[in-house]
């Protein structure tokens, strides 16, 4: 049985890594940025058009984290006082400090009862966003990563806030609505 599903894996990985990458290719190359990509640039008050060297780059990175992992911790920690939590008590320091840097680094560990721990909102408005922009983020990371070897004559690796957004808009919000 396990032999059928890593058959069945690679087989779907064949099929797709082709057209997926040059999805991706074209997201992460292109200069335009959609309607929609322009509101929240203009929210957030970045130029995506500007490349960024690695430091600045990896400032915004971090700064991004930073601030998701506190917005995270202190959505779980105000449950209680939030609509949609279901009547549970927030969440106790040392697991909403846990569960919100396993999110934002992408690792999802949960070391607590989901249903019984963190109402809709949480849920939704924290650990849903975070499987999102946490896998986009380590996208932007790996795209980086790529331009700068690619790019060995460059200063610059791209634009963090572009490569968040643009992977978050155009390759995993589409997937995940298909």
């Amino acid at each position: 049985m396990a032999a059928l599903f890593i058959a069945s894996l690679v087989a779907a990985l064949v099929l797709v890594h082709k057209p997926l990458g040059d999805h991706m290719h074209r997201v992460y190359a292109g200069a335009r940025h959609s309607a929609v990509e322009r509101a929240i640039y203009r929210l957030l008050g970045v130029r995506p058009d500007v490349e960024q060297r690695w430091g600045v780059y990896a400032r915004g990175l971090l700064a991004f984290s930073a601030v998701s992992i506190l917005f995270l911790y202190g959505l779980q920690r105000l449950q209680d006082k939030l609509f949609l939590s279901l009547g549970l008590g927030p969440v106790p320091d040392h697991i909403a400090w846990n569960t919100a840097v396993s999110f934002v680094t992408n690792t999802n560990w949960q070391a607590y009862s989901g249903e019984s721990t963190m109402g809709h909102l949480v849920q939704m408005s924290g650990l849903a966003v975070q499987n999102f922009v946490s896998a986009a983020v380590g996208m932007a990371v790996a795209i980086a990563l790529v331009r700068g070897f690619a790019r060995r004559g460059s200063e610059t690796i791209g634009n963090f806030w572009a490569d968040l957004v643009r992977g978050t808009i155009r390759i995993l919000l589409p997937i995940a609505l298909d």
